[in-house]
């Protein structure tokens, strides 16, 4: 049963309860971003200054949140973002998350560099989830990757476009990031203090990425991101291997990390189905605009050709609202819901998905609408975006 979470009324309390709960190195890997973090900052602060215009004696019964995302219906524009360590977040953390999403009505993304493999996810839920897929120097083993993808009935691919190279996390190198945590002095002082957390994780067998262990070869540390990424993210990707890739997959694909205008047409020209607005939650190129100052031109350029989604920055259903306002027919969510992962487990995501709904349909109903679908513009003030 569902433990009561009512008086966590906003991500931030969900924020709070997880650093509490999770190591300082996974808690830090969640928040921070690259380099002096300004993008990162910028990709919440951005939404602060997009008003909303409040309409009054409309009729505000039967309100619904229900739209598609790629032809797949969910109950409110959002999904589940593909984020590395998440099972160190909470035990066996993937699982978890996707049987929170399937219940709640949304899709959930499985990244490449998760704890939890794609086969311990499939075995666990009954929806199909979508993949997120990296490039690898290892051709074989990528392919493998989309293999397996498909035996578990995964219904959508995501190709990541901006982590050839990866931006320097200063706290990640700091922390000394490794996936389980190595046993130093600190560490160990560390874990002392979040017993909850050690409890869960000596009871699970997920302890490391689980969709290379096994799989890969020849790989000297697979403990570190850093180190696999090094060895084995691509940065020779180019829009030539997107038809090959979509070839391979043939199903529907999702490209991350679009930008520019320009990148968003050639996304549009290159056959996916969607383009997610991403610079990776401000972790990757610092000094980068914020995904929602380059939204509205990105949905103008190929919002006609292409569904626009916008990850990075959410931490609100207004902040929802607004995306959707502004054009995007999705979104989708990282740190929100890994902050109620590690709080609550399976519980805190539930409650991270309730907690948007809840904003997001509030709103909706004081700006006049009914239907997110009929939702534009005219629910902003002129000038504030």
């Amino acid at each position: 049963m569902a433990r009561d979470l009512s008086k966590m009324t906003n991500i931030e309390d969900l924020r709070r309860v997880a650093r509490r709960k999770v190591p300082k190195m996974f808690f830090d890997y969640v928040r921070s971003g690259s380099w002096t973090e300004s993008t990162l900052h910028h990709n919440t602060r951005d939404f602060d200054p997009i008003k909303f215009q409040q309409r009054v004696l409309v009729d505000m019964t039967n309100r619904t949140l229900e739209t598609t995302m790629i032809g797949e219906t969910v109950k409110m524009p959002v999904a589940i973002a593909p984020t590395g360590f998440t099972g160190m977040m909470y035990a066996d953390g993937e699982i978890l998350a996707a049987k929170a999403a399937e219940k709640f009505g949304v899709p959930f993304s499985l990244s490449t560099m998760s704890i939890c493999s794609i086969e311990d996810v499939a075995a666990n839920t009954s929806k199909p989830f979508w993949f997120q897929l990296y490039v690898m120097r290892d051709r074989e083993f990528m392919e493998d990757l989309i293999k397996r993808a498909k035996a578990a009935n995964c219904s959508a691919l995501i190709l990541t476009a901006d982590l050839q190279v990866l931006g320097q996390r200063h706290r990640d190198i700091k922390n000394g990031l490794s996936a389980p945590p190595k046993p130093t002095l600190l560490n160990m002082m560390d874990l002392a203090l979040r017993p909850q957390w050690c409890w869960h994780m000596l009871h699970t067998k997920r302890r490391t990425f689980g969709n290379i262990v096994g799989h890969a070869k020849n790989v000297s540390d697979l403990s570190s991101l850093s180190s696999w990424t090094s060895e084995q993210f691509d940065p020779r990707l180019s829009w030539d291997d997107v038809a090959r890739i979509k070839d391979l997959w043939g199903g529907k694909l999702i490209i991350k990390g679009i930008m520019t205008t320009d990148d968003a047409e050639k996304a549009a020209k290159s056959g996916a189905d969607a383009l997610i607005v991403s610079n990776h939650g401000g972790r990757q190129l610092d000094g980068a605009l914020s995904t929602i100052k380059v939204l509205p031109d990105i949905v103008s350029a190929v919002g006609s050709q292409i569904e626009v989604w916008l990850d990075s920055g959410i931490v609100s259903g207004q902040d929802i609202l607004k995306c959707i306002a502004l054009g995007a027919k999705g979104t989708m969510i990282g740190k929100s819901f890994l902050y109620g992962l590690g709080a609550y487990g399976e519980d805190g995501v539930r409650r991270c998905l309730e907690i948007l709904y809840t904003e997001m349909d509030t709103t909706m109903a004081f700006c006049g609408h009914t239907d997110i679908k009929k939702v534009g513009k005219e629910i902003l003030v002129p000038g504030t975006y």
